[in-house]
C-alpha cells in the first residue's frame, strides 16, 4: 500500500501536471489520453503546479513513516548499537568511580573509629578517651563531608569534579591516622599544587585507602610516606611494618580499586610485602592530562 502511495505521487502526479500544462497550451496530452477529450483553455495551466505541490506534501510524512516503520522492523542501526554502548559503559564507569569514592571514604572514617574506640577502651584513660571521642568526632564530620560530595554527584549530574579532595588536603589524611595511634612520618616534595587535577584527586583516594589498609590490618603503627613529583611523574610509597602474616598481594576491592584508579590515569600501582614490610608502590603520569 505504501508503495502504491509513493508510485502515485512520484510517477503520476508529475506526468499529470506536464499533461494539464499541454491541455492549456492545446497539445494532446502524453499519458493521460482520456483528456484528450478536455477543451483547450488557459486556465488550465495555472493548475498545472497543483499536482506537483501534492506530490511534496504525500513525500514529506510517507518518508517519515517509511523511517519509523524501519527503526520498527530493522531495529537500531551498528551506530546507533555503538553510541548506547558507549553510554552504557559511561554509565558503568561512573558507578564504579562513586562505589570506590564511597568504600574509601566511609570505610577510612569507620576504621578510624573503631581503632579509635578499640584503643580507648583498652587505655581505661579518662583523657585519652576524650581524645579519642574528638578523633572520631573530626573523623566522622570529614567522612560526612565526603558523602555530601558524592551525594551531590548523584543528584546534580554537572556537578564539577573540582569540589572533591585533592592531594593538597592529604594533611587531613595524616592527621586522621595519627589520632588513631599511628606513626605517620610524612616527607613531601616537588610542586604537588601543579599536579593535574585528576591525578590530584585520584591520589588523594589511593592515599586515603593505603592508609586505612594500615589501620585496618596493621594497627597503629609507624608508616612512612614518601610523595614526590618528578618531572612529569608522580611518585607515591607508602610503608608499614609487617605485624603478622603477609597479607595476599591481590588483596580485596581496597587494593583493586588502588590499581585500578592508577591505571585509569595511564600508572600503576603495586601493593605487597618488600623487604619485611608492607609497601604500596604508586607512579602516575602528569604529561597524559596536559
Amino acid at each position: 500500500m505504501l508503495s502504491g502511495v509513493m508510485m502515485v505521487a512520484t510517477v503520476w502526479l508529475p506526468v499529470l501536471s506536464v499533461d494539464l500544462a499541454a491541455r492549456g497550451f492545446g497539445e494532446p496530452p502524453i499519458v493521460f489520453r482520456w483528456m484528450q477529450s478536455w477543451p483547450s483553455r488557459g486556465w488550465l495551466v495555472p493548475l498545472a503546479p497543483v499536482p506537483v505541490a501534492l506530490m511534496l506534501v504525500c513525500l514529506v510524512p510517507a518518508g517519515n513513516l517509511v523511517i519509523f516503520l524501519a527503526r520498527r522492523l530493522l531495529g537500531p542501526s551498528p551506530a546507533e548499537r555503538v553510541t548506547a554502548l558507549e553510554e552504557r559503559t559511561e554509565l558503568l564507569l561512573e558507578r564504579n568511580r562513586i562505589a570506590r569514592e564511597i568504600h574509601d571514604s566511609i570505610g577510612h572514617a569507620l576504621i578510624v573509629a573503631v581503632v579509635q574506640a578499640g584503643a580507648a577502651r583498652a587505655a581505661r584513660d579518662p583523657a585519652f578517651t576524650d581524645r579519642a571521642l574528638a578523633a572520631i568526632e573530626e573523623t566522622g564530620r570529614a567522612a560526612l563531608e565526603d558523602l555530601e560530595r558524592v551525594l551531590l554527584v548523584l543528584r546534580e549530574t554537572s556537578l564539577p569534579a573540582s569540589q572533591r579532595p585533592t592531594l593538597m588536603e592529604a594533611d587531613r589524611l595524616f592527621e586522621s591516622a595519627r589520632s588513631s595511634g599511628a606513626h605517620v612520618d610524612a616527607e613531601l616534595s616537588g610542586a604537588l599544587e601543579q599536579v593535574p587535577g585528576p591525578v590530584s584527586r585520584e591520589g588523594y583516594r589511593i592515599l586515603q585507602e593505603a592508609l586505612t589498609n594500615v589501620l585496618r590490618h596493621a594497627g597503629p603503627v609507624p608508616v612512612r610516606v614518601r610523595m614526590a613529583v618528578l618531572g612529569m611523574r608522580l611518585e607515591m610509597d607508602v610503608t608499614n611494618r609487617l605485624t603478622g602474616a603477609a597479607p595476599s598481594g591481590k588483596g580485596g576491592s581496597g587494593l583493586r580499586g588502588m590499581r585500578e584508579r592508577a591505571a585509569l590515569l595511564g600508572g600503576q600501582a603495586e601493593t605487597g610485602p618488600y623487604e619485611g614490610e608492607w609497601r604500596v608502590r604508586v607512579r602516575l603520569p602528569l604529561d597524559s592530562l596536559v
